[in-house]
């Protein structure tokens, strides 16, 4: 009786777990196609919310991966969209799929402005479908919005450049000017009142004066002595 309790029980054990197995995929596809008829409406919030609950389940789900990509990025959060699809992109997945997988992470990027892997992911979802028509299209116009960008950021160089340069000229003439003020000689060194200068001339004709005098004088004993007899 007792091994035939423990082989019933046995039994009972695996068909729990058989039958929870199962249930696991049942439940997740379900969410699956719940989040598909979410976003089908229009509602994707309400879709990544069941692809969420999908890949709680299973998160190794490619489904469930691509599909919360798409709805993610739906709902404009593309810098998450990108980490899912790049994260999805490493997985040993068919060339159909990795190039749907890719052409989104275009699509991600192109939206986030990073145009050069925008460009590098279209490639190379356009080596494993050579014949996508939306990427190569969607390819064309990123590299088109990289040229612009690289455009205008150059343009933004070069006024930086033209400003920097017009300051380097102000300072370089500031410099002058202060340089040519500190060679001036001061003002009043320049300008004479009228005063002084009457003044100036006063002193130089009295100078005048007593130097004339002094060479009479001069002369005088000059000639007084010159005419002085020694006898």
């Amino acid at each position: 009786m007792r091994f035939n309790l423990k082989m019933n029980y046995s039994i009972l054990l695996l068909v729990l777990i058989l039958s929870g197995l199962t249930a696991y995929p049942q439940k997740e596809n379900a969410l699956l196609r719940q989040g598909n008829r979410e976003f089908d409406k229009g509602d994707f919030k309400e879709a990544e919310k069941d692809y969420r609950k999908a890949l709680e389940l299973n998160k190794e789900s490619v489904k469930g991966q691509f599909n919360l990509g798409t709805a993610v990025y739906k709902n404009n959060n593309f810098e998450e969209s990108a980490k899912i699809y790049s994260n999805l992109a490493e997985k040993n997945t068919d060339r159909e799929v990795k190039s749907k997988v890719f052409h989104n992470l275009g699509n991600s990027y192109l939206q986030s402005k990073e145009y050069e892997k925008s460009i590098l992911s279209y490639k190379n979802a356009l080596m494993n479908d050579p014949k996508n028509l939306d990427t190569k299209y969607n390819l064309e116009y990123a590299k088109m919005m990289l040229k612009k960008q690289q455009q205008q950021q150059q343009k933004k160089d070069d006024k930086k450049d033209e400003k920097k340069d017009e300051k380097d000229k102000k300072d370089q003439n500031k410099d002058q000017n202060k340089n040519q003020d500190q060679q001036k000689p001061p003002q009043d060194q320049k300008k004479i009142s009228k005063e002084d200068a009457e003044r100036m001339l006063e002193a130089m004709k009295n100078d005048e004066k007593k130097t004339m005098q002094k060479v009479k004088k001069q002369k005088a004993k000059v000639q007084v002595t010159g005419i002085e007899k020694d006898w």
